[in-house]
Formats: C-alpha cells, structure tokens, sequence
C-alpha cells in the first residue's frame, strides 16, 4: 500500500509492502500518481519506503499482465519532474527496475548504507521507461549509464555517491528527518520563490 502523508507544505508518499519488497501493483503505482498530482501545491514531496528495500519495481504477476510496459511510470516520473518544488527520493534500501523512474526524476536521492542500484532491463528483454535513459545519463554520463542499463550491473552505495547518482549517505534511522530538514528552506519559502531558483537551475542545464 502507499501512505500519504500532506500537511499542504510537506508530502510524504511511504511504499508500505516490505513483505513483497516493496514491489508495486497497478493500484499502488495508480496511488503514487495521485499523491505526486495531488501534492502540486506542496513545496517539497518526499518518496521513501518501510523495510530495507525502497522497491523492487514491478510486482512479480503485475509486471507478467503487462504493469512493466504500463504509462503508469512515465506518468509518475513526469509528475515528479514537473513539481515545482522539491522532490526527495529518501532510499531506506535497493531500488530496482521500473521503480528507478520516480527516483531518477527527484531533484535529490539520499539513501542508508548498503542500497544497491540497478535496472536489469537488458536482461529481462524489456525498454527502461523513455525518460529514464536521459535522466540517468545527465546525472551519471553515458559510459556508467551503459554500466547500468545495458552491462546490468548493481551500483553499491559508495560508488553511486561517487557518480552522483545519490547524493548523501544517511543512517537508517536518521533518513527521514534528514530528508525533512533538506525540505525546511524550501518549504518555508513562497511557491514563486521555490519555483523560481527550481527554474533557474533547469535554464543552466545542457
């Protein structure tokens, strides 16, 4: 199930299936959409999960009736891209396959020690969603998004630090507090000058 947590300035969407490793069905990607659409006032949204995976992507019968080849993903990625404020994938784990989307399209990824990344689409026969090539590449370069996408290989924590494709390494315990306290200046600003500095950032990008 997806909790949701919205107090009008702060979102929290928690992925809440750690006996399935937080794999996702249709309804739950469906809930994850809604709460990233309904959250378009908030200033900062926060992604994470309970157990020790954030998720395995698609659930094992859901992706076999079609959910790995669903817009549902792109759906969800996009949403998030578009947020006007900020957006923190808070990794209490691994993120695999379809559920590296939503991540990829965050503003900041933090994640606790031992969470593996990969995305073996290569070895499953299907294509990454169509926003997830480029993102990954602009924030690891073409050559390591090669390591992940078509070599198949499971990114370790420090070296997806080292290639920016997280950007802190928090303790268990403290990640969702730390997530919130790099939401605090954002959240205590007007939306116009969240959205204005997000903005400014995206016209510097290639």
């Amino acid at each position: 199930m997806i909790e949701v947590s919205n107090d009008g300035t702060l979102c929290v969407l928690t992925i809440n299936r750690p006996d399935k490793a937080n794999s996702l069905t249709a309804e739950m990607l469906e809930q994850l959409c809604v709460g990233v659409e309904e959250a378009r006032s908030a200033r900062a949204i926060i992604l994470t999960g309970i157990g020790k995976v954030f998720s395995a992507g698609a659930d094992l019968e859901a992706a076999k009736a079609g959910l790995a080849l669903s817009p549902l993903w792109e759906r969800l990625s996009g949403a998030l891209s578009r947020h006007p404020g900020l957006t923190i994938a808070a990794l209490n784990g691994t993120v695999a396959g379809g559920a590296m989307g939503m991540v990829l399209a965050c503003d900041l990824r933090i994640a606790v020690p031992g969470t593996k990344v990969f995305y073996p689409v290569m070895k499953l026969g299907f294509l990454p969603q169509p926003s997830d090539p480029a993102r990954l590449a602009q924030l690891v370069g073409p050559s390591r998004a090669k390591m992940i996408l078509m070599a198949g290989q499971k990114i370790p924590t420090e070296d997806a630090l080292t290639w920016g494709l997280i950007d802190r390494i928090v303790e268990p315990a403290d990640l969702l507090d730390h997530a919130k306290s790099l939401a605090e200046d954002v959240c205590s600003a007007t939306p116009d000058h969240a959205r204005s500095i997000k903005g400014l950032i995206a016209q510097s990008l290639p």
